[in-house]
């Protein structure tokens, strides 16, 4: 049996919604540097930044548009003709572009921020995607904040952008309030009440204010989207946004289940996030998935006997997969003896089982005062060993 496979877009907005990380001011080389990274790892749009915001952010804009080749290139732009004038300016030299147009749909931002009605946010819809498909071909049309928007409001805002010239519609879970059961049946909800659903591309924007960034736009993907928006190293507003080198593995471990095809270069997934981390000067958690630097690593003693005879008993997805150099198992307080007589078989020594008898004692008396144990310390134990031999 042929299985068809979906194709999804990677839609990556480190350069925008990752700048607005507390703390995040990348310049305007740092971020061509990073356009280029993206565009190597195989994302299909780059979101450059908000032109409108500030002289810098244009010209940030601009620079991207001229350096990138391949991906399509996008600007952000609220509801409103001069934003969406300062897109067309900024990415007038790109090879393919797009604009992204928003405004909120949900109670509370509609009250407490636009001070508009209903029928005048679906106005405002009609009116600047209008405007938009003017001098964009491709236009993403956002409702902020639409998981706390009415549904049926929702899949009329959602009607009108289509019939003005939407081609793209990114459901944005703009506070992370969602969960995925509830993301996914919105999904199905919007495809049996939005009259033109598949005359577009549906898009998710997800946030991790409840840590179900990632999970919540992989739900989405089952139920009728077809692009997912994130970030590197998951940065973002707030707790940040959803993970797309979380998304990318995701898709390769288990093609089984979400059975879709994207343009991504697994291999190059560390260098990019090694790039985007050095320049925001954010570590990544060392027990970020993926990336971080505990991701391969091993210290429970089941684990490594385990991971010694096969490495797949605890690995599902290898490191040269996603571009990190296999490091050596570390050794700890939580370490079997199978373990350490690898070490110190691979450190020249030669140890039979009868010997770690003697040495494995040692071994743990060290490792209980120490968080990791080293080469020198394994030296140290190992002439302790002899003497006491």
């Amino acid at each position: 049996m042929i299985i068809m496979m979906k194709r999804v877009q990677f839609f990556d907005t480190t350069l925008r919604d990752g700048e607005q990380t507390i703390g995040v001011n990348f310049s305007i080389s740092q971020k061509v540097q990073i356009a280029k990274q993206l565009e190597k790892w195989g994302v299909d749009v780059i979101e450059a930044g908000f032109p409108i915001a500030s002289p810098e952010d244009f010209e940030a804009v601009a620079a991207v548009s001229k350096a990138v080749k391949h991906a399509t290139i996008t600007g952000l732009a609220r509801a409103k003709n001069k934003d969406i004038d300062a897109c067309v300016k900024a990415t007038k030299d790109a090879a393919h572009k797009q604009v992204h147009v928003f405004i909120a749909t949900s109670p509370i931002h509609r009250e407490s921020k636009l001070h508009m009605s209903k029928d005048e946010v679906i106005q405002s819809i009609h009116d600047h995607v209008s405007y938009a498909k003017q001098f964009f071909d491709v236009v993403q049309f956002s409702p902020e904040d639409a998981t706390r928007t009415e549904k049926p409001y929702l899949a009329k805002a959602c009607q009108t952008a289509i019939e003005a010239g939407a081609t793209i519609i990114n459901i944005a879970d703009t506070v992370g309030y969602s969960n995925p059961v509830e993301f996914g049946q919105l999904f199905d909800y919007l495809r049996e009440n939005v009259p033109d659903f598949d005359k577009a591309v549906f898009s998710t924007h997800c946030h991790d204010d409840l840590g179900m960034a990632t999970a919540n736009a992989l739900e989405a993907i089952k139920h009728g989207a077809s692009r997912i928006e994130g970030t590197i190293n998951g940065l973002g507003e707030r707790a940040g946004n959803t993970a797309l080198e979380e998304v990318a593995a995701a898709f390769y471990v288990r093609k089984d289940y979400f059975q879709v095809e994207d343009h991504i270069n697994l291999k190059e997934t560390k260098n990019t996030s090694d790039l985007i981390s050095k320049f925001s000067e954010m570590d990544v958690p060392h027990n970020k998935a993926v990336v971080g630097k505990n991701a391969f690593s091993h210290e429970s003693g089941i684990h490594q006997d385990g991971f010694l005879k096969n490495h797949a008993t605890y690995e599902i997805l290898t490191p040269q997969s996603v571009g990190v150099k296999r490091s050596a198992l570390p050794l700890g307080k939580l370490s079997g003896s199978h373990a350490i007589m690898d070490k110190l078989n691979k450190m020249g020594y030669s140890v039979s089982r009868d010997d770690m008898k003697i040495i494995f004692p040692i071994f743990k008396n060290v490792a209980d005062n120490e968080k990791l144990v080293s080469e020198e310390d394994l030296k140290d134990i190992m002439t302790q060993a002899r003497v006491r031999g």
